[in-house]
């Protein structure tokens, strides 16, 4: 991997891990179009590493503020720990479900779905929903005092579909919070700290590829400190962006770029065969 490859490859999971278009996909896509090959998932884990990391340092207020309301209502429940408290559980009977899931399939679905056609078809239904939530749906305003478990547990569901290249984690769990009647505000405020638990508990199950040494025996050092950096300055912008778009009821916009790529991706399948991240 070039130097060049690795700010391309940086940029492209930064921008898209956040935003309702897949990075599975587009990082699918552009390895295949650089005929570019990574043995396991360690590549990929350390991109995703990157990401959260954004994640983490853009939230750091609510998530200090979740975990001291948590803890401290076991002591004081006072109606502004035990919301905390209950965002909390939320977050993590979501993260469970998509565990679970990502244990019993993932193998599966990721040796199934990453043909080109399957991630055409993905990025049409995940442009198609955008465009229902965004244009026909009246939009609830619960926020997160007033989500329930069931809440979660939809948000949960949803992200499993994510499992598919094609299918945006951060689209899926959008689309489900608002379809249940979530604000706006409180879907992408859930949608963002729910990738937390996930990413880090999908790194922590492949730690053995990450710390196996073969990803230094594919490229080097330097160009993978300069992916990670690249990735995590692309992964806050595309935060920042998301949330002024999507405040702006504009996700109309995303639903258009996943369409024009689902028809490129079907018209070029053949050129663009399969690659393993």
């Amino acid at each position: 991997m070039t130097l060049l490859e690795a700010i391309i490859l940086g940029l492209v999971q930064g921008i898209t891990e956040f935003l309702p278009i897949s990075s599975s996909a587009h990082l699918i896509l552009v390895q295949s179009m650089f005929n570019m090959t990574f043995e396991g998932l360690s590549f990929e884990i350390l991109l995703h590493l990157a990401s959260v990391l954004a994640v983490i340092l853009y939230y750091r207020k609510d998530i200090y503020e979740i975990i001291r309301g948590f803890f401290a209502f076991f002591t004081n429940r006072t109606p502004q720990n035990r919301s905390m408290f209950m965002f909390a559980v939320y977050l993590i009977v979501a993260t469970g479900i998509t565990g679970i899931a990502g244990i019993l399939f993932e193998d599966y679905i990721g040796e199934t779905f990453r043909a080109p056609i399957f991630i055409a078809l993905a990025l049409a239904i995940t442009g198609l929903f955008l465009i229902i939530i965004e244009r026909f749906v009246k939009l609830g305003n619960r926020t997160e005092k007033e989500m329930t478990i069931w809440d979660s547990i939809f948000v949960g569901l949803g992200q499993c579909l994510a499992l598919i290249p094609g299918l945006s984690r951060s689209g899926t769990t959008l689309i489900v919070g608002m379809f249940a009647g979530l604000s706006k505000e409180t879907a992408v405020r859930f949608s963002f700290l729910l990738s937390i638990p996930v990413i880090l508990g999908s790194s922590v199950l492949a730690i053995r590829d990450l710390t196996s040494g073969e990803l230094l025996e594919q490229t080097t050092v330097t160009a993978l400190g300069l992916s990670f950096l690249v990735t995590f300055v692309a992964s806050w912008i595309g935060i920042v962006f998301f949330i002024n778009l999507v405040r702006k009821s504009k996700l109309v916009y995303f639903a258009v770029y996943c369409f024009v790529v689902a028809i490129l991706v079907f018209i070029f399948r053949d050129s663009l065969g399969t690659t393993d991240i």
